[in-house]
């Protein structure tokens, strides 16, 4: 016999990682101001294996227009310049030989709009994976009304899901509402 229970909180850690997802790649998303975040997906070579850049150096951001990058070893210093100039950043690094410059420019508003497309286009992908999350969870309970399951048990387990798939989707409209404010900002 399916547990209704277990199959709601199956789909809502489901919804869960869906969120993560989400915040995670809205953080990637440069929104004119400093944020270290931007730098987690950069790998730097360090003795014969890739590393993120943040296992190799100190990442702090001084001011809202700038980012330092202070290595550990001062041999680091062109691994990590030529990992930056080859990343998607678009930054050019400026190094004084104490410490790594990341000056983050003013967005344009046609670069402003392009992120903002991109951040609704990672705001559906997380909406489709919460959805399917539902679906996943109805389907199972559908299959349990057929095992012998009360026809209204499924009725209430249909009902909470989507009352958990609604929070859900308004958790993820707030976000993208959040994040689309922040890029929209001069």
């Amino acid at each position: 016999m399916i547990d209704v229970n277990s199959c709601i909180s199956d789909a809502q850690d489901k919804m869960d990682m869906a969120i993560l997802y989400l915040d995670e790649s809205l953080a990637h998303i440069r929104a004119g101001k400093a944020n270290t975040r931007i730098l987690d997906g950069i790998r730097v070579e360090s003795y014969g294996s890739q590393v993120p850049l943040a296992n190799v150096a100190a990442i702090n951001t001084p001011d809202a227009k700038s980012i330092t990058i202070k290595p550990w070893d001062k041999s680091m210093f062109k691994e990590i310049e030529k990992a930056i100039i080859n990343s998607e950043l678009g930054i050019m690094p400026e190094n004084n030989g104490e410490i790594i410059r990341l000056g983050i420019p003013p967005l344009t508003e046609e670069r402003r709009r392009t992120l903002a497309k991109q951040c609704s286009k990672d705001g559906e992908t997380a909406k489709i994976s919460v959805r399917n999350a539902r679906r996943d969870a109805i389907d199972h309970l559908k299959k349990g009304q057929k095992e012998g399951m009360p026809e209204d048990e499924v009725k209430d387990a249909e009902t909470k899901l989507q009352k958990v798939h609604d929070k859900f989707i308004k958790k993820i409209d707030e976000m993208l509402a959040a994040k689309e404010k922040e890029i929209m900002t001069v």
